[in-house]
């Protein structure tokens, strides 16, 4: 017998995929060349690509982006995350009110003597509870009806993180609003509510739109807060201050290191009302030798 020489049929080695050497592959990468097997195929806008290039040519795609910096959001996650704590946090009030409530309710003199600052965030995410009779249920009906209806919007427009700092952020406003100016044991998500619409105030305005509807639902809630007795209107008033500072300062970030700017802004909003904590005193001292009436909370 004779050997064929180099070159003719029969002569040449079938090609196998450069990730399964065991496997034959007649197709080549578009971009590097290398021959693939059907499993490491993968669809390009001319033919097809191995797993590294498309994974090297996603690094080069642009990321999508909300309109203000923060990643695209898809579903509001942000938002339905706090709707739930909200409600989880009502039920387990309803059950055991009296610990509840006394052990996590915002109350300026708790957190300056006996240093308890969850109190801070903790009251944020507390309601009436349906003890307290009167409008308890309504009180975090609103509440979560308004989150529902202007989360989301907010959400997508600034992307879930920066959401989640303004929601925080105005929660937190309210307390110390409470700590300086009120002596009531205070709950409710209320702070960070109105913070929300002092966003969208804001937000409208930074995109041209007509913002009168906002300035109605915001002239109508203070109204409110003033003329019905049992309402906290240092929270109100500090969620919706401190949410128009962060939203403001969110929405007009120069484009360049804007992440930078926004971040180091709600940072040193956070410094602020910090110190405000710890440099200055409660506006009215309460009395300590005992716990208050958790039906004498403010919402």
């Amino acid at each position: 017998m004779t050997s064929q020489p180099p070159g003719e049929p029969g002569t040449q080695a079938v090609p196998t995929c450069y990730r399964h050497p065991d496997r034959e592959a007649h197709v080549r990468c578009q971009r590097c060349e290398r021959p693939i097997c059907p499993d490491c195929m993968r669809d390009a806008s001319v033919g097809f690509q191995c797993p590294e290039c498309v994974a090297e040519g996603n690094k080069s795609v642009r990321q999508a982006r909300s309109v203000f910096g923060g990643g695209a959001v898809a579903a509001p996650r942000v938002t339905w995350a706090l709707l739930i704590v909200n409600v989880l946090a009502y039920f387990v009030e309803t059950i055991a009110t009296q610990q509840v409530v006394s052990r996590f309710a915002m109350e300026a003199g708790f957190v300056a003597y006996r240093h308890e600052w969850w109190r801070l965030i903790t009251g944020a995410f507390l309601h009436s509870p349906l003890s307290s009779g009167g409008f308890a249920l309504t009180h975090i009906l609103f509440n979560m009806w308004a989150l529902y209806a202007i989360g989301p919007e907010l959400e997508r427009r600034l992307g879930s993180a920066r959401f989640l700092a303004l929601y925080l952020l105005s929660a937190l406003g309210g307390s110390v609003a409470v700590y300086l100016l009120s002596a009531a044991p205070v709950v409710g998500a209320s702070g960070a509510i109105y913070g929300l619409f002092g966003a969208l105030f804001v937000v409208g305005r930074r995109l041209g739109y007509d913002v009168r509807g906002v300035i109605w639902l915001i002239g109508l809630n203070v109204v409110i807060t003033f003329t019905i007795p049992g309402i906290s209107w240092q929270g109100h008033l500090g969620g919706l201050v401190i949410g128009a500072v962060v939203s403001a300062i969110l929405v007009y970030a120069p484009a360049r290191n804007r992440n930078a700017v926004q971040w180091a802004g709600c940072a040193a909003v956070l410094l602020v009302l910090i110190a405000m904590v710890l440099l200055l005193p409660p506006f009215v001292f309460n009395d300590f030798h005992g716990i208050p009436d958790f039906y004498g909370y403010r919402g």
